[in-house]
């Protein structure tokens, strides 16, 4: 329930439990993957473009775990994790190319599609 907080507020629940997101927690984590990418020395791979194959690949492989199911229920979960995780790594390493914040790029969009009007 959101009820009472405001757009910017760090506080959000998780699984019952009230957490608090912290920019720190988001500027540690880039410095993490990056440090991991130049201890593997793949930044030589990490164009624009060949991140964006990987994130469509790892996309592709997340809806593997509902190829052919009719019960959506029973995915395995932990499968999903793994495969958005895949996803946003790619996504954070590609924002970093780009010189652009994850946090703020999703805040901007949010607000444009505020301002849409979808046809659903």
């Amino acid at each position: 329930n959101l009820k009472g907080l405001s757009a910017d507020s760090p506080f959000y629940i998780d699984k019952g439990v009230w957490r608090m997101s912290n920019s720190e927690q988001h500027k540690e984590l880039m410095r993490e993957l990056l440090e991991f990418v130049d201890s593997k020395d793949w930044d030589q791979y990490h164009n624009l473009k060949d991140l964006s194959v990987s994130i469509s690949i790892e996309a592709a492989e997340l809806l593997e775990n509902f190829q052919w199911k009719s019960d959506v229920e029973n995915v395995d979960k932990e499968e999903l994790q793994q495969e958005l995780a895949d996803i946003m790594i790619y996504c954070f390493l590609m924002c970093n190319k780009l010189s652009v914040d994850p946090i703020e790029i999703m805040k901007s969009k949010l607000e444009k599609n505020k301002l849409r009007k979808f046809k659903v």
